[in-house]
């Protein structure tokens, strides 16, 4: 499949992107962000296709989307995503859209009754098109410049057949009489908001490793836990960037955490000591602080109010 795209890096590009797409009753979405190695997935590329061309936007080097703006939240012009929650939940935080009159395929394909979702999928089934998707390209640094040809093949293969897949689909959802399901589920995703994630408390306690610790060893954990997902939301950063989960229940077995106990003792890695071996020294010395629980009802009930809220 070819399909003829132009990467938007100029006033003249964006200008020619903005008048094809005020000329056009539908548009197909996508993008491609980082959410593996980021704690708030980084928006690296957005796909906009007409029936005339792919449009690539490089939102790293922020052109003036004001035009996209007002495309996507004017209802004269259908916007056709699949699986667009994300897409749209990214674009809202990181650029205050607004999204009007949409159509989401995989909602679509769901409402006819499809058992397996994934688009390469779908436009096998209802296109015709041997149309494979490389995983690996998908979990490939888009944050590079230049990116590669394979990922500008895959990044406007998936924009360039949204638009096919929908006019089939809605084709489908009108035989069926699903039009006001559908409209429904449409509009549902139009109203998906970003919102950052929180800690979960016990997450610790899923750790391969954990039910092999001492009580002490397992509140230490605990706050090295906290500090990790604290440290990754502040920097930006995915978590396991920082410290792995095996890292950290051998650091959790530090009974005397020191600067030279986190390389000689636990086995940590020079160069996130010297990065993090202060914080991470201080957080394990708040689980060696514990108390000893008082074995009075009263006290039991105090210490668990104090858990929960640490925690």
């Amino acid at each position: 499949m070819k399909s003829d795209w132009t990467w938007v890096d100029s006033r003249s590009g964006l200008e020619q992107a903005r008048e094809d797409l005020e000329g056009t009753a539908v548009i197909g979405i996508d993008t491609e962000y980082d959410s593996f190695r980021y704690f708030r997935e980084r928006l690296c590329l957005i796909q906009i296709g007409s029936a005339r061309r792919i449009y690539l936007i490089d939102p790293l080097d922020p052109p003036d989307l004001t035009f996209l703006e007002e495309a996507f939240a004017d209802p004269r012009i259908l916007k056709v995503l699949h699986a667009g929650d994300n897409d749209i939940r990214i674009l809202k935080r990181d650029y205050g859209m607004r999204f009007d009159n949409v159509f989401d395929t995989h909602r679509a394909a769901a409402l006819l009754g499809c058992q397996h979702l994934a688009l390469s999928t779908l436009i096998c089934l209802y296109l015709g098109v041997d149309f494979q998707k490389n995983k690996k390209m998908q979990r490939s640094n888009w944050e590079n410049r230049p990116l590669t040809a394979e990922q500008l093949d895959y990044a406007v293969r998936d924009a360039a057949l949204l638009i096919d897949l929908y006019r089939t689909l809605d084709k489908e959802i009108e035989k069926k009489g699903l039009q006001a399901a559908a409209a429904q589920a449409f509009f549902g995703t139009t109203q998906v908001e970003w919102h950052e994630r929180t800690l979960d408390p016990r997450a610790h306690m899923r750790i391969d490793g954990y039910a092999e610790l001492e009580e002490d060893e397992r509140w230490r954990l605990g706050c090295l836990y906290r500090w990790r997902f604290q440290k990754a939301k502040e920097i930006n950063r995915a978590a396991f960037m920082l410290l792995s989960e095996k890292e950290m229940i051998g650091l959790a077995k530090l009974s005397s955490p020191t600067l030279e106990a986190l390389t000689e003792g636990a086995g940590l890695a020079r160069e996130r000591a010297n990065r993090f071996g202060r914080e991470i020294v201080e957080a394990l010395s708040r689980g060696t602080c514990r108390p000893i629980p008082c074995r009075c009802p009263a006290g039991r009930k105090q210490i668990e109010e104090r858990d929960r809220f640490t925690e």
